[in-house]
């Protein structure tokens, strides 16, 4: 991984514990970035056909990573835009599990359209509790985020999965924004219906590209309104035959966007996702324990089985402007400091960090 941070020219500038806001650009992706610009500068609009007849493979690359079937993949601009289009086409009847104080985007989209919904705290016994209510509140749908936004609490994919077992009428809907690139994730064995994520966080393909995956078993249980000429391919005689992911993308799919996608999972198909995982895994111990130490973690977060590399410390906004001024770069989130690490960080920058932390909270 130390030959890694080599592509990655901010990491000499700074500590850059702030993926969980925005991944890193790779001097990879920016030099095909300016290839594909190029060839657009040069080729107009025949370059950009080209581009948009490359979306189906675009498509099986991610299907590839993830192991979902192509025809079941959506291209989106954001995780944000393709909520909205799949919960316009969910009936207004169902009942809703939600987890408390989860991204906004997750929650708000059912607040707004007024779904029967109850919530659950993203805390040590946040399995337990989804599975207490889901048992006894006849919900239909569960939808949260793989990793909470906040304080990095992950659920965890085997309870996910032994719940659809057990439930297998519950519709389970994941955000995977701040899960997606982390560590292999196989979409068909999972128990989770329908995932959406933006790509520009832990899987660095840059602003502008995400993806939804459905399973076909759901399918029948929307009835999506979101449709354009992009939902046709341009060829109207398909109007009458558009595909539950086609709803989801009615406009064009930019190539330059959608691009850096493809590019960003092959990169990580190169690295490995088991080499990703055990570096996070290794970096989110050391973490856990150095912060625990110093007594700046919630309970929750320190009594959970495992943890994600996010981590919600105890702190101000003056204590976010000393780590500012010593280069490192976190997120005021909540009631606390975000910071978030990902494979090109050590386990000597979580050293640095915590040692500002000591000196500074021991101090005050």
């Amino acid at each position: 991984m130390q030959n890694l941070r080599k592509k990655f020219p901010v990491l000499n500038q700074c500590v850059y514990a702030n993926t969980a806001s925005a991944g890193l650009l790779s001097e990879d992706l920016m030099e095909w970035r300016q290839g594909h610009d190029l060839d657009f500068l040069i080729g107009g609009s025949e370059m950009k056909n080209k581009g948009f007849a490359h979306m189906p493979e675009i498509k099986k690359t991610v299907g590839r990573f993830f192991n979902c079937k192509p025809e079941n993949v959506a291209l989106v601009p954001n995780f944000s835009l393709g909520f909205n289009l799949l919960l316009e086409g969910l009936p207004k009847d169902k009942k809703v599990l939600l987890v408390n104080k989860d991204y906004p985007s997750v929650n708000w989209p059912f607040e707004t359209r007024n779904f029967e919904r109850d919530y659950v705290d993203a805390d040590e016994h946040m399995e337990e509790n989804i599975h207490t209510k889901v048992k006894s509140g006849n919900f239909d749908v569960l939808a949260l985020s793989l990793v909470q936004w906040v304080n990095g609490v992950r659920i965890d994919l085997e309870f996910l999965k032994n719940l659809k077992k057990e439930f297998p009428n519950l519709i389970i809907i994941a955000d995977g924004t701040q899960f997606c690139g982390m560590e292999p994730f196989d979409f068909e064995d999972s128990g989770i219906d329908i995932l959406g994520a933006s790509a520009y966080k832990w899987m660095l393909a840059g602003y502008g590209n995400g993806f939804y995956l459905v399973k076909e078993a759901v399918m029948d249980q929307f009835e999506l309104r979101g449709i354009g000429n992009g939902s046709v391919d341009n060829d109207a005689s398909k109007r009458n035959s558009i595909t539950f992911c086609k709803y989801m993308e009615p406009g064009h799919l930019d190539s330059l966007n959608f691009g850096s996608l493809e590019f960003a999972v092959t990169f990580l198909d190169e690295i490995g996702q088991e080499n990703v995982q055990a570096q996070l895994q290794k970096l989110s111990r050391h973490a856990l324990q150095a912060f625990s130490e110093l007594d700046l973690l919630e309970p929750a977060v320190v009594k959970r089985k495992q943890h994600s590399t996010i981590f919600s410390v105890k702190g101000d906004e003056q204590l976010f402007q000393k780590l500012t001024n010593e280069n490192v770069v976190a997120s005021l989130r909540g009631d606390g400091i975000r910071l978030s690490f990902h494979f090109y960080n050590t386990v000597e920058e979580i050293d640095v960090v915590a040692t500002l932390l000591k000196r500074w909270t021991s101090t005050s």
